[in-house]
């Protein structure tokens, strides 16, 4: 007969699932008098029901090791909860329509209850089992007792009583397995939230702790945040695939890009691999402390993704913090580029292309007029020409260190805006 431990905290109430139609079974004759000596020995049993709890409660405890640390840990509620599920159980033997639902409706909550407690479904279901044979055993006993001669009448109830016992084994696995689900989407879902308000930057103090457990990362360690787009191999979790392996991570999967929450370990010589996804493109931040500093290391990443061509691949951003100091600020890029630059739309467009490119390849050089010019199969003086004339045309010298470093940010920023 079913039995149930009470949990310290109830859980939510959920719909028991609508009674399975069972087979009718033709009855004897004998079935009458089967079912007389079955009531007077259940009446018994549930007069006795305080020494029969104790008698299933100390089972549990010898033979369901599971079992044995909630006995231990609490061992008033427990008994109060076998109780109740024995008196549903022998009250359904009496009465099986007036008392069906309300020991379904007690089972499924310990199905639930024990779900969400951590209790293995099969230590549960061999306790319902261990539950029914002593309820079994008790009426066996009782009808030796006072009745000898009628024990052989039980036979033809046996079935019946097992199969309540299956019934309510079958009820409270998928009452576990349904909490189970739920309970799993909840955590699933709590991770993912933890997740998000660490990228966002919107997590609060408070919850770093929690979030470090849930995601299996330390609180205070050094981390970058991986932006990845685009290439995502089939078969691999999330974008995996775009790390070196062994690194420890925690992925965000988004819509336009998935983001690795990546702690860097003493003696980690790269997270990211030479060799990526075909078509992947892969934006890495730079170091940041701890958890807490997440959300600014992901705005970061998301720069340093912006900064990689179509056609993939990978941008570390502290090896290009001037393109990403453009991208980071469009509207001041643009308004820098159409100072330094904006003269030579006077020119024809292939002219000022030309000067453009020249001034590239020069600083690309490292101010060598002799390296641009093999570069650009041209004379050196060439290129020296076309600087001067760069500087006659916007009023800039090149040999004046703010000026220089002033076209070399417009050139990036005219790149990432007309790319």
């Amino acid at each position: 007969m079913p039995h149930a431990v009470r949990p310290r905290t109830l859980p939510r109430p959920g719909p028991a699932p609508a009674p399975r139609p069972r087979t009718p079974r033709v009855r004897s004759l004998i079935d009458a008098d089967a079912l007389r000596v079955l009531h007077r020995a259940a009446r018994v049993l549930l007069d006795d029901l305080p020494q029969l709890t104790d008698g299933l409660v100390a089972a549990l405890q010898e033979r369901e090791p599971a079992y044995r640390a909630a006995v231990e840990d609490d061992a008033t509620e427990t008994w109060q909860e076998v109780h109740r599920s024995l008196r549903h159980s022998i009250s359904s033997l009496l009465d099986p329509r007036g008392a069906r639902d309300a020991a379904r409706r007690c089972s499924w909550k310990i199905g639930a209850t024990r779900a969400e407690q951590g209790l293995p479904l099969d230590a549960l279901l061999h306790a319902f089992r261990l539950g029914g044979s002593l309820v079994w055993q008790g009426l066996v006993d009782e009808t030796s007792r006072t009745a000898p001669e009628d024990v052989r009448l039980l036979v033809h109830v046996a079935s019946d009583v097992w199969d309540f016992v299956d019934e309510h084994c079958t009820l409270v696995a998928d009452a576990y397995r349904q909490t189970e689900r739920q309970l799993a989407w909840r955590r699933e879902n709590r991770v993912r939230l933890l997740a998000a308000a660490l990228l966002d930057g919107t997590s609060r103090i408070a919850d770093l702790p929690e979030a470090a457990r849930a995601l299996g990362l330390p609180e205070h360690g050094r981390y970058v945040v991986v932006a990845v787009a685009g290439g995502r191999p089939a078969g691999c979790p999330g974008a995996q695939a775009a790390l070196a392996p062994g690194v420890r991570v925690h992925w965000h999967t988004g819509v336009d890009a998935d983001h690795g929450i990546v702690l860097v370990e003493d003696g980690t010589e790269s997270v990211v691999p030479k060799e990526r996804p075909a078509g992947a493109r892969v934006g890495v931040s730079s170091e940041v402390d701890g958890l807490s500093a997440v959300g600014e290391a992901r705005r970061l990443a998301d720069t340093a993704l912006s900064l990689c061509p179509e056609e993939g691949g990978t941008v570390h951003l502290t090896e290009h913090l001037p393109a990403a100091l453009m991208a980071s600020s469009p509207e001041l890029g643009a308004a820098l580029a159409e100072r330094l630059l904006g003269p030579l739309a006077r020119l024809e467009p292939a002219d000022a292309e030309v000067l453009l490119d020249t001034l590239a390849t020069w600083l690309a050089c490292d101010g060598s007029a002799q390296r641009a010019a093999r570069r650009l199969y041209c004379h050196r003086n060439t290129v020296l020409n076309r600087l001067r004339r760069y500087e006659q045309l916007t009023g800039r010298s090149l040999s004046r260190p703010t000026d220089l470093i002033e076209v070399g940010l417009a050139l990036t920023a005219r790149t990432l805006l007309h790319p």
